[in-house]
């Protein structure tokens, strides 16, 4: 049998026990990413992001991690920025292709499928690698609102309330425990902030924290930053 090492060198071969090693190296790079997390509220979804500024001298603006695919869709990333930007533009102009050829806006699932479509064809060919990026779509359309997570492999899954990137497992925890249907907005606010409070070990700083909802009747929008504040200060314990 081949040693390991023979097996995580190109993308296209799988190791006897049926693994992409690439893939599954992809799927780290996401679990060293930002924490992100997002929730369904009442009526409609809501991303945060914690963008994990490491030094004072950077400007918190000049980082994105949560980016408006159409009026209906945005997205929420952890991992690669740089991976995350080509799935945005890409996503971009299927929104827009649609719009133009259909007269109407995509569907948020449809949506979410091309862009795992478009990940999965790059664990499949040779000279190429995964995206080193997960993420989490919010949106609307004529069935609903939606929130849902991508994968590096190009799965999707459909949630209520989840996370990725660092501190998944703590943020989980807590939906677990404390998450229910039908919260209101700020509710659902509050209970991402906690989440990310305890997977930040108290480290949670309101410039370094964007947020972006979508509801029945809203277009997707990022707060700005007095929004944001507010939200934090009510949800980071004082003293």
């Amino acid at each position: 049998m081949q040693p390991a090492q023979m097996y995580d060198r190109a993308i296209t071969v799988f190791s006897p026990d049926g693994r992409l090693f690439q893939v599954e190296y992809a799927r780290e790079a996401v679990k060293r990413g930002t924490t992100t997390v997002g929730l369904k509220f009442s009526d409609g979804v809501v991303l945060i992001v914690d963008k994990r500024i490491t030094s004072q001298l950077v400007d918190p603006a000049s980082i994105e991690k949560i980016f408006k695919l159409d009026d209906h869709v945005g997205c929420a990333t952890s991992g690669l920025v740089a991976d995350a930007r080509v799935l945005v533009d890409r996503a971009r102009t299927d929104a827009q292709m649609n719009r133009v050829t259909y007269d109407e806006y995509i569907e948020v699932e449809t949506l979410v499928k091309k862009i795992c479509d478009f990940k999965q064809t790059y664990t499949q060919y040779g000279g190429v690698r995964p995206f080193g990026t997960a993420l989490l779509l919010a949106g609307r359309d004529s069935s609903g609102v939606h929130l849902y997570e991508t994968d590096p492999s190009g799965a999707l899954m459909s949630y209520r309330a989840t996370a990725i990137g660092a501190g998944r497992a703590q943020v989980m925890e807590i939906f677990e425990s404390d998450y229910r249907e039908n919260v209101s907005r700020d509710d659902a606010i509050q209970l991402g902030l906690k989440a990310l409070y305890r997977a930040t070990e108290g480290k949670l700083n309101a410039s370094a924290l964007e947020i972006g909802l979508v509801t029945k009747t809203e277009d997707f929008r990022k707060l700005t930053a007095e929004e944001i504040k507010a939200h934090a200060d009510r949800a980071v314990p004082q003293g």
